[in-house]
């Protein structure tokens, strides 16, 4: 089986468009979520999300026929591929796989549909909107402009879209299959993204304090904050990584090592297991005995309140025999839950911290659910090495997610 390194990220979020950014932001616990009115004016319960700003493709070295291609998910992944394959020094795709995490375009079918109510006439619709409406819309439109050649494809699984990703080309590459991937979560926001989530009533209603209305873990969660963007990880085996740089004669640390995949499925489709939860991060630490010490548990953890339940009662379990219990770590309190990109991303933010030496606090965490009693959450900003560590992500469908990571200094 061989290694698999992570040797480049990308982000573009809530909590920033950079690297600089995303880090000032985790560090000081400063959440970019906010009101969107025209939300409410369309009818959401909710007008609670996460503030993506849309990048500015005019200044972009595209042609007119790609940018038309670009779906609002795709513009968000094309940023954070471009940062990822700049620091990995990567300028030539052709032998890398493309595997994107992205399950909806609700956005761009739905602006079809208003084409068609007005005017009747599929005519009026455009050649191009096609490609922005399938779902693969992501993985089509970035590979085109990248000159990805090989595999390429989009993954649909839920909210644990991305963790999936990076896990198959975690397998892929230990396997020699393939030895290097650029994996991809992406998530529209718009104002039609998110109608149908809205009317399960699982979002949260305290628009009267946007900026602590995400609380995972906390006694008086009310429900998730929907968010969005792009992020991307370089993954490749170590044989690819040290020819790479050995033939260009320059230096590059990997990031990150993958250390292992875990999976399940819950039974039922809408109910969160925590014994399904468990099996995932069993299965992705391996059967070591006793379980490896961990130091970072970065939770899916999206402060709905039978999701954490569920979670939190699975770390628990995972943990209790571990001479050091890890800190529980729930990036969500700052960026509300990010769907489709949330697997990469959560691996990004993870990996930001570990390189700035911190660990982002949840800094409106009140009175811990009871459930979670046991699990160490940090509330204020604290110098940490993160080590070996666990991301998770969980799906609608009961599809679930873990990914073992060693988060390099």
């Amino acid at each position: 089986m061989r290694q698999s390194l992570i040797t480049g990220i990308g982000i573009w979020s809530c909590l920033g468009r950079s690297q600089g950014e995303v880090a000032k932001s985790l560090r000081s616990g400063t959440p970019g979520i906010g009101i969107s009115h025209a939300r409410k004016v369309y009818g959401y319960q909710s007008s609670l999300t996460g503030l993506v700003s849309m990048p500015d493709l005019t200044k972009e070295p595209l042609r007119n026929a790609q940018r038309k291609c670009l779906s609002e998910p795709s513009i968000y992944a094309y940023m954070a591929v471009k940062q990822a394959l700049a620091q990995a020094s990567i300028t030539d795709c052709s032998r890398y796989a493309l595997i994107v995490s992205n399950d909806s375009t609700a956005c761009a079918n739905a602006e079809t549909e208003g084409i068609m109510e007005t005017y009747h006439d599929t005519r009026r619709v455009g050649g191009f909107q096609v490609f922005r409406s399938l779902n693969s819309t992501v993985s089509m439109a970035l590979a085109s402009i990248f000159g990805f050649s090989g595999l390429s494809l989009t993954l649909s699984a839920a909210c644990a879209g991305g963790g999936h990703a990076v896990g198959i080309a975690h397998s892929l590459i230990a396997s020699g299959i393939i030895d290097a991937a650029v994996v991809v979560g992406a998530q529209e926001v718009g104002t039609l993204a998110y109608t149908a989530f809205d009317a399960l009533g699982v979002f949260s209603r305290n628009e009267s304090s946007p900026s602590t209305a995400s609380r995972p873990f906390d006694k008086s969660r009310d429900g998730l904050v929907p968010s969005g963007g792009a992020a991307a990880l370089v993954i490749e085996s170590e044989e690819h990584y040290a020819q790479r740089f050995s033939m260009s004669g320059r230096l590059h640390y990997p990031m990150a090592e993958v250390l292992g995949y875990g999976f399940s499925t819950s039974p039922n489709i809408v109910s969160p297991s925590a014994d399904s939860i468990l099996a995932a991060m069993r299965m992705a630490l391996g059967k070591e005995t006793p379980v490896p010490q961990l130091t970072t548990i970065f939770p899916h953890a999206t402060s709905t309140r039978d999701g954490d339940s569920a979670e939190a009662q699975a770390i628990s379990e995972l943990t209790k025999r571990m001479e050091r219990p890890p800190l529980t770590v729930p990036i969500k309190a700052l960026t509300g839950h990010e769907c489709w990109m949330s697997g990469v991303s959560t691996i990004v933010y993870a990996i930001i911290q570990q390189q700035g030496g911190f660990v982002s606090p949840h800094p409106h965490l009140a009175e811990k659910d009871s459930a979670a009693s046991s699990l160490i959450i940090p509330t204020r900003p604290q110098e940490y090495n993160h080590g070996l560590c666990l991301c998770n992500s969980f799906g609608f469908g009961g599809t679930n997610a873990a990914i073992f990571l060693n988060l390099l200094p």
